[in-house]
């Protein structure tokens, strides 16, 4: 007989044992195994549903726990778990800040190729998605005080998982089996005035029953997080771009724009701009009184420049109404059950219900110059103003509704999610095969109203004023038959006989009438639904054969899954009488049955220059309603040539369905910024560009107005495919036994996605007109629609193609050492633990078929070359302190694609590296009582002003503490 390691007998061991989809491991093994093996663990790794130690799957893992969490200060798992190098923070609870659908929803992207294709489990079963039409899961639905691990996996798991797992899984495994009653108490906020505070409470008591054969518990918590607004950030003072002056082209030496503060517009502002486009324009005080517009100093688009440092509220700035952090107020209640029926029966159960508040601020409803004032008539307009208008005809007003209130996108959230099943073994001859039966249901609710809208057509009423001969009051003109002339026609759209007049001249200078009968809400219900019916059996082949490295583990499975959306908005928004989207009511659902299997051969073992050689396979097939048939593999490799030194590696094939929206949304109106590729900024960005842009008759040095959102036009294609995708992993992790609890792991990732499904961006649309070889693009272009006049795009037609591709590829590399120091002299242990990312290839080829066309995003803002995070714990008896740091690269903020921008683009076109300091720690006061506290970014480092990206710490030093209770 050979003398195995004790990763070697966990193997051994593991293939005795089920894997599960769920975290919980069965109690029954083989009374002899077990007494020969008593000091090895046995866990179930996200990857594999045959268990194994952490550090022997072929799939590069990293897990954080839960005393980790409660470092971050932060109620929100996905914003703990997007600070983690190998994350992207595109969806968490801030990167979705200016999404209406999504405000409050946090969720995961992976190597930053969405969030779409990151595949997020809870103990190993899915998850009800937080965003309509997506299988987007929310993490902040998660309780913090729930979690006991986060597992994170790279690379395809479509064969072991299923759909969406493309470029990883991350599985989150909760607490189980508590006895006794736990109160815990958290707190945060900025100590700089910034206001970001949050607290939580929860309660979590559990209990044996049926003397130890089954456990129940039971859990309920409340959080709170406070708003932020955009302007208490402080770094932030409204920074844009303007345009050089001494600028004379591409490549001449010369910034082409400069960085300033202050970069805001003076044709619109809360009180109103008359002739906002001309140089005479001027403006009101909050009164009604005319008064002088501001002016500008230096140019960033026909709209926006850097603005006079007196200007204050005579011109527009975003900040001043936009939130960098919604509020949110959410209470959870939930409660587990396992019961051992027989020896080899068990019943689980749990249950979620959450229920979230959330407050969203968008800019107020605004019209651009597309007010008209009669200026002899108007029943508001003072003497001065009508005198400076020469007393006559029509002028154009630009306004911000402020007065209405801003679009404030409040949500009412609510999630209940179901789990049940069956668990056990049964034997097979000598061997005991591990069963699971389990069912899911999930639904996602969310009713979210969007307030104080404008109805432009009632506007255009009430704002077309006059005075009443007969009271001399101001009334509408609609509603005076001897004010109207021949060929009036009454604008407005919503209950036109209770015209009320409206006087848009200063600040909330009307009725609150005339408020009302302008704007409107807009309601929109969401509802998510998500039933699995699921099955799995696992064991070994001990008791028939076994190989040279020992028995061959197999598992395999069945689900069946229905996923469903709907979207529902009001009938008045539906009208189009409003200026939100006149978006139809959506609909789709799809099922999927699935097959899988999973076998790992242990082809030697205890061999000399082979301690281990073992071979993991996988397989799925996929029947979507929707999208075919399709299958996905996977094949692993795990060698040992010494019980120090391991390589492994794993090689796959991988798959992601169109989701609801994708496959089934219907064509919907909308908005979108689009930077015009003919504007004489960004003509030379192609090279096919300047004679393109020529063939549409756009003239020579063109400087578009696309400051402001245009039109679109866009909807689903239920002729979408699944992607495709291969995803490569090779690494080597060395234990050395001389260094007791050290390790280091070192994984090269690469990820490549083909008929990848995208919503072709209104941006690239208009980019593919003129940038297409031998002329301009005749697809593209008829989805374009230019003005005749001033040639702006005034409408871009999109939807989804399976037509894009992705590739990325990087480093990881992870280090922990645990250690005593009293060979120092010194009393306690020291736990470093140090994960480094390299990003070495991060592109996108937005049209797969023009390969010429790439978009490389490495080393630009949200995507740094180069991320760490350190940590280091100094345990003393019942005290924990630890440091942590984490490292951000120096990124740029232009286009680093082949034929994109340069570093001439602009002056410091580039956010610095950021390094930031937390200091943490623990203390066990009591056998019922634990408190913690921490700074987080001790030395309050903060990046430059115009950065505003969700992977970076904009808030600043900030303090929390928190205070556990058991009894």
């Amino acid at each position: 007989m050979y003398n195995n390691s004790k990763v070697a007998k966990a193997i051994r061991l593991a293939m005795i044992v089920s894997a599960s989809a769920a975290a919980t491991i069965s109690a029954p093994v083989f009374a002899a195994e077990a007494d020969e093996l008593e000091s090895v663990e046995r866990i179930s790794v996200t990857g594999s549903r045959i268990k194994r130690a952490e550090l022997s799957t072929p799939s590069p893992t990293l897990t954080i726990n839960a005393q980790e969490l409660v470092r971050f200060g932060n109620p929100d798992l996905g914003s703990m778990l997007a600070e983690l190098p190998a994350l992207g923070a595109t969806s968490t609870i801030i990167g979705n800040n200016n999404d209406g659908a999504e405000a409050g929803v946090s969720s995961v992207d992976l190597r930053r190729l969405g969030t779409k294709r990151t595949l997020v489990l809870i103990n190993g079963k899915r998850h009800v998605a937080g965003s309509p039409g997506s299988s987007q899961v929310d993490l902040s639905t998660i309780p913090a005080a729930l979690i006991e691990r986060v597992e994170v996996i790279t690379g395809g798991a479509s064969a072991i998982y299923g759909s969406d797992a493309v470029s990883g899984v991350v599985n989150v495994i909760l607490k189980k089996d508590f006895d006794g009653l736990e109160f815990n108490l958290t707190g945060g906020n900025s100590t700089e005035s910034v206001g970001n505070e949050n607290y939580t409470f929860s309660v979590l008591g559990g209990t044996d029953i049926a003397d130890g054969r089954g456990n129940i518990t039971f859990f309920a918590g409340i959080e709170d997080t406070t708003e932020v607004m955009s302007s208490a950030v402080r770094q932030w003072d409204s920074w844009g771009s303007v345009i050089n002056p001494d600028n004379e082209g591409e490549e001449d030496g010369v910034f082409d724009k400069f960085r300033r503060p202050n970069v805001g517009s003076e044709m619109i502002n809360d009180f109103g701009v008359m002739n906002p486009f001309s140089g005479d324009r001027f403006t009101f005080d909050k009164s009604g009184n005319r008064q002088d517009a501001c002016s500008r100093s230096l140019d960033n688009s026909f709209a926006f420049g850097e603005l006079e440092a007196s200007c204050g509220d005579r011109g527009f700035f975003g900040e001043q109404y936009e939130n960098y952090i919604p509020g949110v107020q959410r209470t959870t209640v939930g409660s587990t059950i396992n019961y051992e029926i027989t020896e080899n029966i068990n019943f689980f159960g749990d249950f979620k219900y959450t229920r979230a508040d959330i407050q969203q601020q968008f800019q107020p409803s605004f019209r651009f110059g597309s007010i008209d004032i009669n200026v002899a008539d108007n029943a508001f307009l003072s003497d001065e103003a009508r005198a400076e208008l020469g007393g006559t005809g029509t002028a154009s007003m630009a306004k911000f509704f402020g007065e209405l209130g801003n679009r404030s996108s409040n949500h009412n959230r609510e999630l209940f999610r179901f789990v049940g099943g069956l668990d056990g073994f049964f034997s097979l001859g000598d061997t005991d095969v591990d069963y699971e039966l389990f069912y899911i249901y999930g639904e996602t609710s969310n009713n979210r109203v969007s307030e104080n809208d404008l109805i432009p057509g009632n506007l255009a009423a009430g704002i077309d004023s006059v005075i009443d001969p007969a009271t001399g009051q101001a009334v509408c003109r609609s509603q005076l038959e001897s004010a109207q002339d021949a060929d009036y026609s009454d604008p407005a759209t919503v209950d036109a006989g209770s015209c009320v007049a409206y006087n848009p001249f200063g600040f909330a200078q009307s009725s609150p009438e005339a408020l009302d009968w302008v704007s409107a809400d807009v309601t929109r219900k969401d509802v998510i639904k998500q039933e699995v019916i699921g099955g799995s059996l696992a064991g070994d082949t001990g008791a028939f054969f076994e190989l040279p490295g020992g028995a061959v583990g197999i598992a395999a499975g069945f689900e069946y899954r229905t996923e469903s959306s709907s979207t529902i908005t009001d009938e008045l928004t539906k009208s189009g009488a409003t200026t939100n989207s006149a978006t139809p009511d959506e609909f789709g659902e799809y099922d999927v049955t699935e097959m899988f299997v999973e076998v790992s051969l242990p082809l030697i073992s205890g061999q000399f220059l082979a301690e281990e050689l073992t071979l993991d396979g996988a397989y799925r097939y996929s029947d979507y309603s929707h999208a075919g048939s399709v299958d996905a593999w996977k094949v692993g490799m795990m060698y040992a040539p010494i019980a120090d030194l391991r390589f492994r590696g794993t090689y796959g094939a991988a798959v992601r369905a169109p989701n609801i929206s994708e496959a089934f949304s219907p064509l919907s109106p909308g908005f979108a910024r689009v930077s015009d590729p003919c504007d004489a900024d960004n003509i030379l960005d192609d090279p096919d560009r300047v004679s393109n842009c020529a063939a549409l008759g756009i003239p020579v040095g063109f400087e578009a107005n696309d400051n402001v959102s245009i039109d679109t036009f866009s909807g689903g294609n239920d002729e979408l495919t699944p992607e495709e995708s291969t995803s490569l992993t090779i690494g080597t992790v060395w234990t050395p036994s001389y260094l007791e609890n050290f390790s280091i792991t070192l994984d090269f990732y690469d990820i490549e996605i083909k008929d990848a499904i995208i919503e072709v961006e209104s941006q690239d649309i208009a980019d593919n007109c003129v940038d297409a070889t031998g002329g301009p693009d005749a697809v593209y272009c008829g989805a374009v629609d230019r003005s005749a006049t001033t040639y702006d795009i005034d409408l871009v037609r999109s939807g989804f193609l399976n037509a894009s591709a992705y590739n990325t590829s990087g480093i990881d590399v992870e280090m922990r050492y645990n250690f005593a120091l009293d060979s120092l002299g010194v009393p306690g242990e020291l736990y470093l633990k140090l994960f480094v990312n390299k990003l070495l290839e991060l592109e996108q080829f937005e049209f797969q078929d023009r390969p010429d066309e790439i978009n490389v995003e490495v080393g630009e803002t949200g995507d740094p070359e180069l991320q760490a995070s350190f940590s280091a714990t100094y345990n003393l008896d019942d005290l924990s302190v630890t440091w942590q740091s984490r490292y951000i690269d120096r990124v740029v903020t232009y286009d680093v694609s082949p034929g994109g921008g340069s570093p001439e683009d602009l002056e410091q076109g580039y956010i610095p590296s950021v390094t930031t300091h937390d200091l943490s720690f623990n203390y066990i006061v009591s056998e019922n009582v634990k408190v913690n506290a921490g700074l987080r970014n001790i030395f309050d480092k903060l990046p430059k002003g115009w950065t505003n990206d969700p992977l970076y710490d904009l808030v600043g030093r900030r303090a929390y503490a928190g205070v556990t209770v058991n009894f």
